[in-house]
């Protein structure tokens, strides 16, 4: 990982650490950090395209690693994480929706490194995908159904076991809200669709 990706990982990390052992409180520790460090970042670098999808992804792998560091539980930094992008991008005017997808992604890549439970991070995703999107008066079904492919695209990154816990996790309602899960995300998620409707 280049060295700017280790230092944003590393601080929001710190900030995490330091957050929770001063309030005990991890959703809104990682909102405010999260949020915090996304707005800091984009004005200082201009970051769009493919380097806000980095800069997010750097920023909730640290928050994931803050949390498990601490022994807090990674479900609460998945969703806390999500709002936390959400109203970065807003304050920085940056289309939010266009992010959701990158951060379920990075949620579920970041809680398989520190050894959490995928499903359960990607439904308290999808969970914090759906409050963000009330808080900005955004679709909250497309926030939900933007977070659970972006979990599933996430997981079959890791493994096709990895793939069946998220799709299990995020499918239904969540929330109050219908949870519409696009496919396929990857050959092997795909493959495993086409079999399960044929059988």
């Amino acid at each position: 990982m280049p060295e700017e990706h280790t230092k944003i990982t590393e601080s929001v990390k710190r900030g995490i650490v330091g957050s929770i052992k001063g309030t005990g409180e991890i959703v809104n520790a990682v909102v405010d950090t999260v949020s915090g460090t996304l707005v800091n970042t984009i004005r200082e670098t201009g970051a769009v395209g493919t380097a806000l999808t980095t800069t997010v992804s750097d920023i909730l792998r640290g928050a994931i690693q803050g949390t498990r560091q601490v022994g807090g539980d990674v479900g609460d930094a998945a969703k806390g994480g999500m709002v936390g992008v959400l109203r970065g991008t807003r304050d920085v005017g940056v289309e939010a929706t266009e992010t959701i997808s990158t951060s379920a992604r990075a949620v579920v890549k970041g809680t398989s490194e520190v050894g959490g439970d995928v499903g359960s991070a990607a439904k308290r995703a999808v969970e914090g995908a759906i409050t963000g999107a009330k808080e900005l008066g955004l679709n909250a079904e497309a926030a939900a159904s933007a977070a659970a492919s972006g979990a599933i695209r996430g997981a079959g990154e890791i493994s096709s076991t990895a793939v069946e816990e998220v799709r299990n996790a995020v499918t239904g309602v969540i929330s109050g809200v219908k949870v519409v899960v696009k496919e396929p995300f990857s050959k092997d998620a795909g493959k495993k669709g086409e079999q399960r409707r044929a059988s």
